[in-house]
C-alpha cells in the first residue's frame, strides 16, 4: 500500500480575504502535520499560503516551499521552513509537481486556478495519475465543479476523468480521499 508522503497545496497568497479561508488553511496544515504528510507549496509567507505553512511547521510537520525569485518581495518567503528559490514559474510548478504525490486546492485566485487546471490538464493527457481534492467549507469551488460537469456533459472530457478530483469540506476528508484514490491506482 502506498503511503502519501507529500501533498502540494495550491491556494491564495492574499491576506485581504475572509478570515474563514485563513482558518481553513491552518486546519489543513495541522491535519497534514498530524498525518506526517509533508506540505509542498509556493513558499510564500502571506495569505492562505503562509497560514498553511506556519500551521504545518508549528505542529512539527515538514514543509518545502518553492519560490520564484521575482516573487520574493511580493509573496515574502516563509524563512522558517525548507525552501528552494527558482528562476521562473515553470520551474516552480514542475518542482512542486515532482515533489508531490497528490494535490489539495484551497480557495484562491486566478493563479491558484491556473495551477490546478494545468495539473488537471496533464492528467487528462495521461502524463500522470496524481489525484486532486478541492477543499472549501462554503462552496467556494462549486462553480468550478459545475463547469467540469458541463465540460463532461459536452463530451469534451470523459466521465471517467471526474474520478481524478474530489470536492471536500474538511481537511481530513480531502486527505482521506486522496489516500483512497492513490491506493486504488496502485491496485
Amino acid at each position: 500500500m502506498t503511503v502519501v508522503k507529500s501533498i502540494c497545496v495550491y491556494c491564495g497568497a492574499s491576506d485581504d480575504v475572509q478570515k474563514d479561508y485563513i482558518r481553513l488553511a491552518e486546519k489543513l496544515g495541522k491535519a497534514l502535520a498530524g498525518r506526517g504528510i509533508r506540505l509542498v507549496y509556493g513558499g510564500g509567507g502571506v495569505g492562505l499560503m503562509g497560514a498553511c505553512a506556519r500551521s504545518v511547521h508549528g505542529a512539527g510537520g515538514k514543509v518545502l516551499g518553492i519560490m520564484p525569485r521575482f516573487l520574493l518581495t511580493k509573496e515574502m518567503i516563509y524563512e522558517d521552513v525548507e525552501h528552494v528559490i527558482v528562476e521562473d514559474m515553470h520551474t516552480r510548478k514542475q518542482m512542486m509537481f515532482d515533489e508531490s504525490d497528490a494535490f489539495i486546492v484551497l480557495p484562491g485566485g486566478i493563479g491558484t486556478l491556473e495551477e490546478a487546471v494545468e495539473i488537471l490538464s496533464w492528467a487528462r493527457l495521461n502524463l500522470h495519475a496524481k489525484p486532486m481534492a478541492f477543499l472549501d467549507e462554503d462552496g467556494f469551488w462549486a462553480p468550478f465543479f459545475e463547469l467540469m460537469d458541463h465540460i463532461i456533459d459536452g463530451r469534451f472530457t470523459p466521465k471517467s476523468f471526474r474520478a481524478m478530483l474530489v470536492h471536500c469540506t474538511t481537511p481530513e476528508d480531502a486527505i482521506d480521499a486522496l489516500c483512497d484514490r492513490i491506493v486504488k491506482l496502485d491496485q
